[in-house]
């Protein structure tokens, strides 16, 4: 088990873990905006996806991160596909898992729990659970005739979109959306506010979680780094 460390810096930055199962769209918004200088101190030490052939896996293999295949129906049980998962986060010494379109449910151990991030494209905990995913979301949304939608980064437990709410954007939903419009827009929230969060874990530490689940608030601003503040 990793110690639960206060700050990070450039010689130790927070180790990241992503989790995909699909296209890869929020691994790669991480991968643009590590490599332009928004989202500092972090680095992707691991990606495993549930699945063998899909666009993430070349996203991953395209920028040269490490990269593990772990599928659950390769597993009898639960518990075992959940173990392999563990292993792996465990030998890259991960800090902070980021859940990025990642399908399946595995249980979350005791050692990780408060150090597992998930987004999700509406305001939770409306429209959340199994199935709820991607274009099923935004059709419940529209289906249901609401006026806003939005994002939601959340501390992952064992149950499918659970757990204390981090930070969340909100979007309109216009009379003549449809689920691909609605999509778009609550994509570009996604976009922003993710790494907004993870940038905040890496100024402030993984202790930092905690506290904002007890005194939710305003993102805090990045930190500035010292060549930046001269």
């Amino acid at each position: 088990m990793l110690p639960m460390r206060r700050s990070f810096t450039q010689s130790d930055p927070l180790r990241l873990g992503v989790l995909i199962s699909g296209g890869g769209t929020t691994l790669a918004n991480l991968i643009e905006h590590r490599a332009d200088g928004r989202l500092r101190n972090c680095e992707i030490t691991l990606v495993i996806s549930s699945r063998s052939e899909v666009r993430g896996v070349e996203i991953a293999r395209r920028a040269d991160l490490p990269l593990r295949i772990i599928r659950k129906r390769d597993f009898p049980e639960l518990s075992e596909f959940s173990n392999a998962v563990v292993a792996a986060l465990d030998a890259a010494r991960v800090d902070l898992v980021v859940m990025a379109g990642f399908l399946c449910l595995w249980r979350i151990p005791g050692r990780y729990q408060g150090r597992v991030l998930n987004i999700h494209p509406a305001l939770l905990p409306s429209f959340g659970g199994h199935g709820m995913y991607g274009h099923h979301v935004h059709e419940a949304v529209l289906a249901a005739r609401e006026t806003e939608s939005g994002c939601s980064v959340h501390l992952a437990d064992n149950e499918y979109d659970h757990g204390p709410i981090i930070a969340q954007t909100r979007v309109p939903v216009r009379a003549d959306d449809t689920p691909d419009s609605l999509a778009e827009r609550v994509g570009v929230a996604e976009r922003e506010l993710y790494p907004r969060v993870i940038q905040a874990v890496a100024d402030h530490g993984l202790a930092w979680l905690s506290r904002r689940v007890d005194v939710p608030g305003e993102l805090p601003p990045p930190a500035i780094v010292p060549d930046e503040a001269d």
